[in-house]
């Protein structure tokens, strides 16, 4: 599996603790930054990492900033991408199984390292389960699809 993760310097201690982590289960990573606390703005990270996932250069995603929120409203903005903030293991792992969210958003000022490394352990372990869900997610592609094609033809 291959993964790209990105942050902003509000999210860097944490994210350097989840790029461990995800170093340490063999993934490979495709790493957007940042890697000082200089100051960057974090849509650009996010429109980076999110335009990744919906080239298909990757599987998924991680996005850190201070509270996830920006993070995972830019990543939403990408056609193509399902991003879901996440701050405990349920929404983690529902955000795979129910909504195949491929991009997992966290805040590094709301939650610490130990639970920011079970969340992505919940959410690497889930995958979209269809049943019930499938109609749905076909649905939020459907929206997608129909403002994508109504901004081509403006």
């Amino acid at each position: 599996m291959r993964i790209a993760v990105g942050c902003d310097e509000a999210g860097l201690p944490l994210m350097e603790v989840i790029r461990e982590q995800l170093k340490g289960k063999g993934i490979d990573l495709l790493d957007f930054g940042v890697h000082s606390t200089d100051p960057v703005d974090y849509p650009d990270i996010a429109a980076q990492v999110a335009e990744s996932v919906a080239n298909h250069q990757v599987e998924r995603a991680v996005l850190i900033c201070g509270t996830g929120i920006g993070m995972s409203i830019t990543a939403n903005k990408i056609p193509g991408v399902r991003a879901a903030l996440c701050h405990d293991t349920y929404s983690a792992e529902r955000a795979r199984k129910s909504n195949d969210a491929q991009v997992i958003t966290m805040g590094a000022r709301v939650i610490g390292p130990e639970l920011a490394k079970s969340i992505i352990d919940a959410w690497l372990a889930s995958d979209f389960a269809g049943g019930r869900s499938a109609p749905k997610v076909d649905k939020m592609n459907a929206v997608d699809a129909q403002y994508r094609a109504q901004r081509t033809n403006e």
